[in-house]
C-alpha cells in the first residue's frame, strides 16, 4: 500500500503509542505529536492601559496560551497551508524557508 508521507503524518519516531491531546476546536482526541501546537502570549490589561505602565517602567506579566488543534481544525483555521500536491513532500522550516 502506498505512502503518503515517509512520517505518515507523526513525529514520533520509534517511540511506540504517545500521549493523546484534545483539539480546543472540535473536541477530537489527537496524538500528541501529530497534533499542531499554536502558542501566543496573553496579557490580562487592556493595551492602553499597558502603554501607559510601560511608559512608567512598569513590568508587565503575560502567560503563555498553548493550544493544540487536529490537522483538520488547524487547516481551517490558517494554522496550516494547504500544499499543492507535488510540494507536500518538500520539508520546510519553521519559517518557511525549504532546506
Amino acid at each position: 500500500m502506498p505512502v503518503k508521507r515517509k512520517s505518515r503524518g507523526r513525529s514520533k519516531g520509534g517511540k511506540g503509542k504517545g500521549s493523546q491531546v484534545q483539539c480546543c476546536q472540535c473536541g477530537e482526541l489527537v496524538p500528541r505529536d501529530k497534533a499542531k501546537k499554536v502558542s501566543r502570549r496573553v496579557t490580562l490589561i487592556e493595551p492602553i492601559l499597558a502603554r501607559e505602565l510601560r511608559q512608567k517602567g512598569a513590568y508587565i506579566p503575560a502567560r503563555v496560551d498553548t493550544r493544540y488543534y487536529c490537522v483538520s481544525c488547524a487547516v481551517h483555521r490558517g494554522v496550516v497551508k494547504v500544499r499543492a500536491r507535488n510540494d507536500r513532500r518538500v520539508r520546510t522550516r519553521r519559517g518557511g524557508r525549504r532546506r
